[in-house]
């Protein structure tokens, strides 16, 4: 049925804009919050040009919407829905792609093996208060949203900070998402200094999509 093609040629817009390890890396980003351009293809390690292009292909399938303020270009995800699609992604590649399964072993799971704290489980233990939650994301991405009582500590800075945990809690970390290998370093230096430490299950924007309470700015 022409129908059928003409749909399903509409639908491959979306895996097409997907088809590029940056632009997942770029989704990725703006799961964190509204960035510039600039920022953009500053973190990702793209050129200028570069970060532009791949953000068009993006906003042509409908996964960014960008505004404009004065000289500068401002590009956010268009709904929480492109979060749940990179979600999909990733546990499709990790359940079905061995090459997946080895990236995950050999550069997250040799630094932390134990199992990840879910998110019912660290709201119950903030409840109680006896954990310490750490975003150690960079300050642009907690302002922009974090979990209620994260304290910020960029994981290059943690070693400067060490002596504001409370010895006698653990400390949660947790960083972009699943896969953010900030969350797994923390968690490895944080015990290498003697402290207990796990980290969440996932980051940041899944736990804002699965509607939980949120806090914005600095502290």
């Amino acid at each position: 049925m022409a129908f059928k093609q003409d749909l399903f040629s509409q639908l491959a817009r979306i895996g097409q804009a997907l088809s590029s390890g940056k632009r997942l890396e770029l989704v990725e980003l703006l799961a964190q919050g509204e960035r510039s351009v600039e920022a953009l293809a500053k973190v990702a390690g793209l050129s200028l040009a570069n970060a532009s292009h791949h953000l068009q292909q993006l906003r042509r399938a409908g996964m960014v919407i960008n505004r404009k303020e004065g000289l500068n270009v401002y590009y956010r995800l268009s709904s929480e829905d492109v979060v749940v699609l990179l979600a999909s992604v990733r546990h499709v590649g990790q359940r079905h792609l061995a090459e997946v399964g080895q990236l995950v072993q050999t550069f997250l799971t040799v630094k932390d093996d134990l199992e990840p704290v879910s998110r019912e489980e660290l709201r119950e233990r903030v409840r109680q208060g006896i954990v310490t939650v750490l975003d150690v994301r960079p300050p642009e991405e907690y302002a922009s949203g974090h979990l209620p009582g994260a304290i910020n500590v960029p994981l290059a800075e943690i070693e400067k900070h060490l002596g504001q945990f409370n010895p006698h809690q653990e400390i949660i970390a947790y960083c972009r998402g699943p896969h953010c290998i900030l969350a797994f370093e923390a968690v490895n230096r944080l015990r290498g200094h003697g402290f207990q430490s796990r980290r969440l299950e996932d980051g940041y924007p899944e736990w804002q999509i699965a509607g939980l309470p949120v806090e914005t700015g600095s502290h």
